[in-house]
């Protein structure tokens, strides 16, 4: 049976501690049972686990990650070109107008990304902070929303604890009792069969001896 759906008839507040022995047979017993049922790694109730469906790119980038000498630490990825971005090493003051057209290209892209980057990096000087700010302190309020969240959860459990133990409390000595009435009842039981059991005996040798006194005087 799953242990979800498992029901533990326990009552810790009146059952009585189990000696050493008693416990060690039980735990014989429960490994005996476990040893003839394998144990499956996947709980019977559990969805089987999510398969990855990642993008080709993703794929892409976790294969090359994979087949790197050191998976650890991988190879820089070299998606982007950086050399767009250096200074042409032409010098103007031999090269003709077709070498200085892709240089002059070449310039105009790094200087519009450069300048692209300076305006980005002055609006997250100016509003990077507060945007942080604000995060943190969403983050804040959703961190102490679980916290209340917990320290309900863990009220409930007190108040449930209390109340087992108390209602365990109150009916205890009934359980006792009715516990003690049905051990002697069980024991009158086993007096019975034990007493009917010599009447069997004895009528039975009564029976046996008719017979033998019958089969005699005939």
């Amino acid at each position: 049976m799953p242990s979800i759906t498992t029901v533990h008839e326990s009552l810790p507040y009146v059952d009585p501690e189990p000696t050493p022995e008693e416990r060690a047979a039980a735990e014989a017993l429960i490994s005996l049972e476990r040893s003839a049922v394998p144990d499956d790694p996947d709980h019977a109730l559990l969805p089987p686990p999510a398969q990855p469906n990642f993008t080709p790119l993703a794929q892409a980038e976790l294969d090359r990650i994979a087949s790197s000498p050191d998976p650890e630490r991988p190879a820089p990825l070299r998606a982007i070109d950086l050399t767009r971005y250096e200074a042409p090493d032409v010098d103007p003051a031999t090269a003709g107008r077709r070498d200085l057209e892709p240089a002059l290209a070449q310039s105009y892209t790094a200087m519009s990304y450069l300048g692209a980057r300076r305006q980005n990096l002055a609006l997250l000087d100016s509003y990077g902070k507060n945007a942080w700010l604000v995060g943190n302190w969403h983050l804040e309020a959703e961190l102490r929303a679980l916290e209340g969240e917990l320290a309900a959860a863990r009220r409930e459990i007190d108040l449930v604890t209390i109340g087992r133990q108390r209602l365990q409390g109150e009916v205890g000595g009934e359980i006792r009792g009715l516990d003690e009435t049905w051990r002697r009842g069980v024991g009158r039981v086993l007096e019975t069969e034990v007493a009917a059991e010599g009447v069997r005996r004895e009528v039975l040798e009564v029976q046996r001896q008719l017979t033998e006194r019958a089969l005699a005087e005939a």
